[in-house]
């Protein structure tokens, strides 16, 4: 409770926000690496997670090479590439990018695979080419399901961006880098308060916006649950013995 305390203090702390290593700064470069680094792994991902939706081809491959992607340590990527290429941004770019374009390619060709094939074919019969059926069917259709991938690798990208300070003097990361360094606990756990905060803020505004691009037509089509009374009077059922008791009186 006393380390919680203290990262308090040192969130509120007018000298933490001026100077090079200033919260506002530190802040605007994190959320400007996780928006360069969904950039560059959307245009990677969403024409190439379009083509397999579209045409059904691949997906097993895109499928494998997802799952092993998943499967790689970021540390130890960003390790293997900063040796390779050297201390700088360049590498956490490019390791960030490979965690970030799996769920991104999946909720490209999911949201295609999601929709109903009679709209596609009613779509063809209509006369549409391939490419207006993409623009204009697929891409509204499946929208919402790629928004749920850009959710996912945006938060994937803004806790594990802590980690381009591992190899630059960047971001949030440094908060924790340099708190371990010093022993700063109320340094680290306010770095991460910071980061649990902009991970927050970026799931509210992808939750809103996933909500949002869902087509008018799909919502007017849902089934809702309200059930309505019918001004009918509802039928009394008798017994089969109050029936023939007056049956034997008629007679």
């Amino acid at each position: 409770m006393n380390f919680f305390a203290e990262a308090l203090q040192w969130l509120v702390d007018p000298a933490n926000y001026v100077g090079l290593n200033a919260i506002p700064l530190r802040l605007a470069q994190h959320l400007g690496f996780t928006v360069v680094t969904l950039v560059i792994a959307s245009a990677i991902a969403i024409p190439l997670g379009f083509l397999i939706g579209h045409t059904g081809r691949g997906r097993s491959v895109a499928v494998a090479s997802a799952g092993a992607f998943r499967a790689i340590p970021t540390l130890g990527l960003l390790t293997l590439v900063a040796l390779s290429i050297g201390i700088g941004l360049n590498a956490p770019y490019i390791a960030l990018t490979v965690l970030a374009v799996p769920p991104i390619l999946a909720g490209a060709y999911t949201g295609f695979e999601a929709i109903d094939r009679r709209t596609i074919d009613a779509a063809r019969a209509v006369g549409m080419s391939e490419v207006q059926i993409v623009r204009q069917v697929e891409v509204p259709l499946g929208l919402p399901l790629l928004i749920g991938g850009l959710r996912s690798a945006a938060l994937q990208v803004v806790a594990t961006a802590t980690l381009a300070a591992y190899v630059a003097d960047f971001g949030l990361g440094r908060y924790l880098f340099a708190g371990l360094k010093t022993r700063d606990y109320a340094e680290m756990l306010g770095g991460s308060i910071l980061v649990i905060l902009m991970a927050l803020a970026l799931e509210g505004l992808f939750a809103l916006t996933q909500r949002f691009v869902v087509p008018r037509g799909v919502l007017a089509g849902r089934p809702t649950d309200i059930r309505t009374r019918s001004s009918r009077p509802r039928p009394v059922m008798e017994s089969a013995i109050e029936e023939g008791q007056k049956n034997v009186h008629s007679k």
